[in-house]
């Protein structure tokens, strides 16, 4: 039970097949163009100005992050760089190492293949792709048992670009094969501010500074969650307000789709209320948290608590999930005295309520998926 780019998943960094189509007209064709991650872009344009100047393809490359800060976008742009056709399919799409065969025989001299979730590649697949990227050589085997007999096949020599969001999965013989490694970090809010201003040119958006800033800030550092957002505030200024996004519209727009200051949706929300109301601040299990509020436990670690975590709202610890004194002021809640982990009962309320946030008893109101309301 996960989220995706619809309207119950607007800050959720993975994107639907659609939203993927519509993304398309708003990604950046060059490294000049492209917006924040200013280390690793520098880095690349040095590494393709060098390949460009060789006339050779470049290293491989491997581009590494959470979802939705522009790995997909830099594939492209190193493509057009080295004006080379792009060739482009996903780790879990490659099952068999036959599969990975017929995609690298069929590469035309430089061309740029590119790997989305390579961490996901099956194994036999990924042994074949050692030889394939330093020898750019493949070796097919026909046959089985003794009388089996393996057939070198030259491949053209191409650069591989991989994405990942999980390398810490990588195998060690993957990674060091590639020669070009960027991690790319969360965006802060002037950058994703030149994003939302570029994409409102691009849609014909009329967006105030203060309006972008607005939209910015509860982005969760991340362009594609900015672009999802400004589609939608675009949506209420053209049918509530004048077609004009400013700060005043921004704020009613994002307070319809349940998108607070911080940047939290109803289901991170209902985590955190839970947490801090149900179970006293923690530590409490992922299993048990998950069930709380109506989720998988694979939605509430994988959507949730990467972004709950950067923001200092959540803690893990060996007991479990722990709530924050930034959690328990977020909702309103004043933290309890000492150390939090283990204060309080699975009952308790572990802070008094100070009044300055929402009610207790609106705390799982708007949850997802059947969350009970509590008074």
């Amino acid at each position: 039970m996960g989220r995706t780019g619809g309207d119950d998943g607007l800050v959720a960094a993975s994107a639907s097949a659609e939203e993927r189509a519509f993304e398309a007209g708003l990604r950046p064709r060059t490294l000049a163009e492209f917006v924040g991650q200013r280390k690793a872009r520098e880095q690349l344009s040095i590494m393709l100005a060098g390949a460009r100047g060789r006339g050779r393809p470049p290293d491989h490359v491997l581009l590494s992050g959470p979802p939705g800060l522009g790995k997909t976008s830099l594939a492209m742009i190193i493509a057009q760089e080295l004006s080379v056709p792009l060739r482009m399919t996903s780790g879990p799409a490659i099952e068999r190492a036959g599969d990975l065969v017929a995609i690298l025989t069929a590469l035309s001299p430089g061309e740029v293949l590119f790997v989305d979730e390579i961490h996901r590649i099956a194994r036999p697949a990924e042994e074949l792709l050692y030889s394939a990227m330093e020898d750019f050589r493949v070796d097919v085997v026909l046959g089985k048992g003794p009388g089996a007999t393996a057939i070198p096949l030259d491949v053209a020599p191409f650069t591989l670009v991989g994405a990942t969001t999980r390398a810490g999965l990588l195998t060690g013989p993957l990674r060091d094969r590639f020669g070009f490694t960027a991690h790319l970090d969360f965006y802060d809010t002037e950058e994703l501010t030149a994003v939302l201003e570029r994409s409102a040119r691009l849609l014909g958006v009329e967006l105030t500074p203060q309006g972008a800033v607005e939209v910015a800030s509860r982005s969760r550092g991340t362009p594609r969650i900015a672009n999802r957002l400004l589609r939608r505030v675009r949506d209420y200024a053209e049918v509530r307000a004048d077609g004009v996004v400013s700060l005043e519209v921004a704020r009613a727009a994002l307070k319809v789709y349940d998108v607070d200051p911080l940047g939290l949706d109803r289901l991170d929300r209902a985590v955190l209320g839970a947490l801090v109301k149900r179970f006293g601040g923690g530590p409490v299990g992922l299993t048990t948290l998950a069930v709380s509020v109506g989720e998988e436990p694979d939605t509430v670690e994988d959507v949730c608590e990467p972004f709950l975590l950067r923001a200092g709202l959540i803690a893990r610890t060996a007991r479990g999930r722990v709530a924050t004194p930034a959690a328990f002021a977020h909702l309103g809640y004043d933290p309890p005295p000492g150390p939090l982990p283990g204060q309080g009962g699975a009952t308790s309320l572990a802070g008094s309520w100070r009044g300055d946030g929402p009610e207790p008893a609106t705390l799982f109101d708007e949850s997802v998926d059947g969350a009970p309301g509590e008074s």
